[in-house]
């Protein structure tokens, strides 16, 4: 898979991003493809996308936060972390979370963090699989 580009997604990237990020059930129900404004923003700040023979194949979203807790550790979050349909099964997920450690390693985060829907079983078995431990339970509040 040395055809593989790993880069900070750009602007013409958006529309595969945003198609992706809405091609599973819980993606159709809050993700609008027809609607790109909202997504301008945080791309260049937070995304990267795998790219294959010119086209976009995976996305994710490394967010780096300084903390305070764990002797003032720096963390790094996975998000958003999707493959497009005719990649999965690829290892494609699998270098994408390897190369997001990586950066994480590389940025001195001490603790590399993500978070799944409960509903996600697959991806839970995934992540595990990676090394990752459902450690924590997690709480979120729409605003």
């Amino acid at each position: 898979m040395s055809d593989l580009e790993i880069r900070p997604a750009a602007p013409g990237d958006l529309p595969e991003i945003v198609a992706m990020l809405a091609d599973d059930p819980l993606g159709a129900q809050r993700e609008s493809p027809d609607d790109l404004t909202p997504y301008t923003t945080a791309l260049t700040r937070l995304a990267v996308v795998a790219v294959r023979q010119g086209r976009v194949v995976g996305t994710l979203q490394l967010t780096v936060i300084p903390g305070l807790s764990r002797r003032g550790s720096t963390r790094s979050i996975i998000e958003g972390v999707r493959i497009h349909a005719d990649e999965r099964g690829s290892g494609l997920g699998t270098q994408l979370i390897e190369w997001a450690i990586a950066e994480s390693r590389r940025q001195n985060c001490q603790l590399v963090q993500l978070t799944s829907d409960h509903t996600r079983t697959d991806a839970h078995r995934f992540y595990e699989r990676l090394g990752f431990e459902a450690t924590h339970v997690g709480f979120k509040m729409s605003t």
